[in-house]
């Protein structure tokens, strides 16, 4: 029908060109204790240098958790980290007291996360000059921090003489910002330097972390190119180590106007000559510093840390997460606990599977075997979830010791090095694609007796095989009943699979369903299954979209219905080689088949 009332070319464009978009599937999600870094909030990092550099290196206290996240980060650059902490923990922050009065706790707060500190209002405190200074992250390590500031001054000497001011290249002065609205004031610009001032951040005492030049008291004041430039929001968006909750008032700057304690931010009140230079009545020199105390580390975390940690991974429409790695239990009670609920919340997603290890003590102990099949039998019986039965001994270069972790995130590691050396369905297991990284030995060895008994309770046994390196001996989730999902390999492929044609599936929604649709599915999807097939992880198919099961019943409730037949390629366990000797004048064809 013609859409033009007269005559015309009218020109359309019709896609018919749809594909099943390519998927990842190495992602992984780990919940912990770290010594640095933000609360409750996902950070996705890509190997263990950008772990440090978020979270912090470990110390003794954290640093089972912390080579769990970097032994997974050795198969895959993909890991998404929450930090969670006990109630103990707080930032570290200062009532922001000259360098010359006595040090000061100052007032103890948590601040979370970007998003809790936005809804805090933090106030001023005893003896404050200009508002609270807050370390970024809560933990004892933001005590090592210090700010320095370089206000402007008419003596050049003033900036020169400053202890970072080879960090700037020219003294603070009048900001154009201020010059564009008022000639005769000046003298908003200041420097900040946020130094480590005991070296417990970088190594050295004294070193500079970050600068901050030019930036103004103004609240309203803006660069060139329209960023804000007040030093608060500068600081609160561009600084990783402290927070500001404000820069200025009355009590800061006097009641006095030429002190401009009421005018900063306030343009409507720049109407006269001000220099800024003056505003810090109080202050005893141009360099003056102040240090952060008070910060405190978390404890040990529980199963409701964790369980809230894990919560952020709850809805697969915001976040794509491939594997739940659980963390270190402290016991089977909670171990069971933490572990269920990650099997609920992977069941809910339907995307993912959940690995895990028994806690140390069990591993440890005198009946490792029995203790093991003991913790599996508490957990929630799953084909999203793998369970192993080790402990690994690793070497933490952070603090110059061996440490034993948790196996569970190295073999969910394993899962991510067989996408990236085959495909996710074919089995992690076995000398090709099994071998562990980085593990000086593991706690437990299982033997033949006992690997047997830890299988058929649906535990992945982890052994040293002489020759070969530590070795993941089995492919078993965690499924209460014989079927293909019973393994590895098949879960994986169903779960890479399903993602990747539920997407592609998005194209039908609001589409009629006709047999142009049926058809326009079905030659999406064909395409992908036919590659899987080719690169073995498949060895048949069929889909299944048409008149039969799109009845008039089914087309009348809106619906749309697709079913794919699939015969996953089964993952070798058992193997049998018979030698048959046979006499010389025997020929082969009559007795092979036979035996």
């Amino acid at each position: 029908m013609a859409t033009s009332a007269s005559p015309a070319i009218v020109v359309k464009e019709i896609d018919l060109t749809g594909v099943v978009p390519s998927v990842t599937s190495s992602t992984g999600a780990f919940v912990g204790n770290f010594r640095w870094g933000p609360v409750e909030e996902r950070t996705l990092v890509a190997d263990e240098s950008g772990l440090v550099s978020v979270f912090g290196a470990p110390d003794k206290t954290n640093n089972v958790d912390f080579l769990s996240a970097a032994s997974f980060l050795k198969y895959s650059n993909s890991l998404y980290v929450v930090r969670e902490v006990t109630d103990s923990a707080v930032n570290a922050s200062s009532s922001y007291l000259l360098e010359s009065v006595a040090d000061s706790a100052g007032e103890q707060i948590l601040i979370k996360n970007r998003a809790h500190f936005d809804t805090l209002a933090l106030g001023a405190q005893a003896g404050n000059k200009t508002g609270s200074f807050v370390a970024k992250y809560a933990g004892a390590l933001g005590n090592a921090l210090e700010v320095s500031f370089c206000p402007a001054n008419t003596s050049d000497s003033a900036f020169t003489d400053w202890t970072y001011a080879s960090e700037f290249d020219q003294a603070p002065g009048t900001s154009p910002y201020l010059a564009g609205i008022n000639d005769s004031s000046k003298n908003d610009e200041m420097h900040v330097a946020v130094i480590d001032r005991t070296g417990a951040i970088s190594g050295t005492k004294g070193t500079v972390l970050e600068t901050f030049p030019h930036v103004s008291l103004l609240k309203d004041a803006k660069t060139s190119d329209g960023t804000p430039s007040y030093i608060s929001t500068v600081l609160n968006n561009g600084s990783n180590y402290i927070w500001n909750d404000y820069f200025g008032d009355d009590s800061a700057f006097g009641s006095d106007h030429a002190n401009m304690g009421v005018h900063i931010g306030d343009t409507a009140n720049v109407d006269s000559a001000q220099d800024y230079s003056v505003a810090f009545s109080g202050w005893t020199d141009i360099g003056s510093k102040i240090k952060l105390g008070g910060g405190e580390e978390s404890g040990s975390l529980g199963v409701g840390e964790y369980s809230t940690g894990f919560d952020l991974f709850e809805d697969v429409e915001t976040v794509q997460v491939d594997m739940l790695i659980a963390p270190a239990h402290a016991n089977k009670t909670n171990g069971n606990t933490v572990v269920n609920d990650l099997v609920s919340v992977a069941v809910g997603r339907k995307d993912c599977v959940v690995t895990t290890s028994p806690d140390k003590s069990i591993v440890t102990g005198t009946t490792p075997v029995t203790s093991t099949t003991s913790f599996a039998s508490g957990c929630t019986r799953s084909s999203y979830l793998v369970i192993d039965n080790n402990w690994l001994k690793v070497y933490d270069k952070y603090n110059d010791v061996y440490v034993n972790i948790p196996a569970n995130s190295s073999t969910a590691g394993l899962f991510a090095g067989t996408d990236a050396v085959a495909a996710p369905w074919f089995s992690p297991a076995g000398q090709r694609r099994g071998n562990y990284l980085g593990v000086t030995d593991i706690i437990s060895n299982p033997n033949k007796t006992q690997r047997d008994t830890l299988y058929k309770a649906g535990v992945n046994p982890i052994a040293n095989v002489p020759g070969s390196g530590v070795i993941l001996f089995g492919d078993k989730t965690f499924e209460s009943r014989p079927s293909a999902f019973d393994r590895i390999n098949v879960r994986r492929l169903f779960l890479v699979l399903e993602r990747s044609i539920a997407r592609a599936a998005k194209n039908v929604m609001f589409e009629f369903n006709d047999e142009f649709t049926r058809a326009e599915f079905t030659n999406i999807v064909e395409p992908l299954l036919r590659e899987v097939q080719g690169r073995r992880g498949i060895t048949d198919f069929r889909v299944v979209c048409d008149e039969t099961n799109n009845t008039p019943a089914v087309i009348d409730r809106n619906e749309f219905i697709a079913s794919i037949f699939i015969k996953p390629a089964r993952s070798i366990n058992f193997v049998t080689l018979n030698f048959v000797a046979v006499r010389t004048g025997v020929e082969f064809e009559e007795v092979v088949g036979t035996v």
